[in-house]
């Protein structure tokens, strides 16, 4: 009786949310893997409204206990609404939201109406928490306010894009501009804050726009610490005739997981060419050197690639233990 009014609150649920012909009934199979998709999109959505919600209230802190007494700036949207706030007296939780409407349009035509929407609400949401929320001053020494000012600043942002939204506008414009113009995201975001920190120079003094771009350096620094996460990965691809030992010495020097595939060598002088297993692994910064010691041990003429991994999922990601 149990399992059948659990199976009919199921259907009942998840009836109206896939399609599906109507004359046709929806099966257990449907029905499951129906209620494992919501599961997880219910889980995701809280995981990500928490993110969002701390990445606000980090940034607001970073606003209100640092930045705006101080009238320093940051670089992106950020700075452009505090330049204006320091410059008009207007409230920085009102020019939040002006100056990054626009970026709004363009997030939902790039990036989709979820992105957009979630976009939406932490900008609102950290626009409410600056209009209500009191911070403390904490310090008015410059270069404290400009470096943890920036940190600050940086976590919010980071932990909303995480959560998966922005509360600055600018990188939404960078990856316009860089579909239009055929240049890179990083040149279109050096580019705009040269701009901005041209005019806090100009009309706040140069002495605030050299602190407020080493505000800018901690929060973009921050930024990336917060996205990438602690460890920075990188993949390994390694082509050797030695792949099984290779592949043995990473699982039991290094404690990683692997991947082999089959592969084959380029063509030599005498036309052919040969196949052999690929190892492909993920390791940290810290395992690079005691990698390349073991490999040249094994295989001194092997091919190695190293390329930077900004984010991986599943897998033998963390380190196992060694015997």
């Amino acid at each position: 009786m149990k399992n059948f009014l659990k199976k009919l609150v199921v259907r009942s649920t998840l009836k109206p949310l896939i399609k599906v012909e109507k004359s046709k009934e929806l099966s257990d199979y449907v029905l499951a893997k129906g209620y494992r998709s919501l599961k997880i999109n219910v889980k995701r959505n809280i995981k990500d409204f928490f993110l969002i919600t701390v990445g606000i209230f980090l940034a607001a802190f970073g606003f209100k206990g640092f930045l705006l007494t101080n009238h320093f700036i940051d670089g992106g949207a950020t700075g452009i609404s505090l330049l204006i706030s320091a410059l008009t007296k207007i409230p920085l939780h009102y020019l939040i939201m002006i100056v990054n409407a626009p970026f709004i349009f363009l997030a939902y035509s790039i990036m989709g109406r979820k992105f957009a929407i979630k976009t939406i609400l932490a900008i609102t949401g950290l626009a409410i928490c600056l209009a209500t929320v009191t911070f403390p001053n904490v310090t008015n020494d410059n270069l404290l306010v400009a470096v943890f000012g920036g940190f600050f600043l940086g976590a919010g942002i980071g932990f909303a894009v995480r959560g998966g939204a922005v509360i600055d506008g600018t990188e939404v414009l960078a990856i316009f501009l860089s579909r239009k113009f055929g240049v890179t995201v990083g040149d279109v975001i050096i580019v705009i804050n040269i701009v901005i920190f041209s005019a806090a120079a100009y009309l706040l003094g140069v002495e605030i726009a050299l602190y407020s771009m080493i505000t800018y350096i901690a929060a973009s620094k921050t930024l990336d610490f917060i996205i990438e996460g602690i460890e920075e990965y990188i993949g390994v691809t390694i082509i050797s005739h030695h792949s099984e030992e290779i592949r043995k010495m990473i699982i039991h020097n290094l404690g990683r997981g692997v991947t082999v595939y089959n592969g084959k060598r380029g063509f030599g002088k005498t036309g052919d060419s040969q196949e052999m297993d690929i190892v492909y692994s993920v390791i940290t910064r810290l395992d690079i050197n005691k990698l390349n010691t073991e490999i040249q041990k094994i295989d001194p003429n092997a091919f190695v690639v190293m390329s930077s991994v900004k984010d991986i999922k599943g897998g033998m990601i963390k380190r196992r233990p060694l015997h």
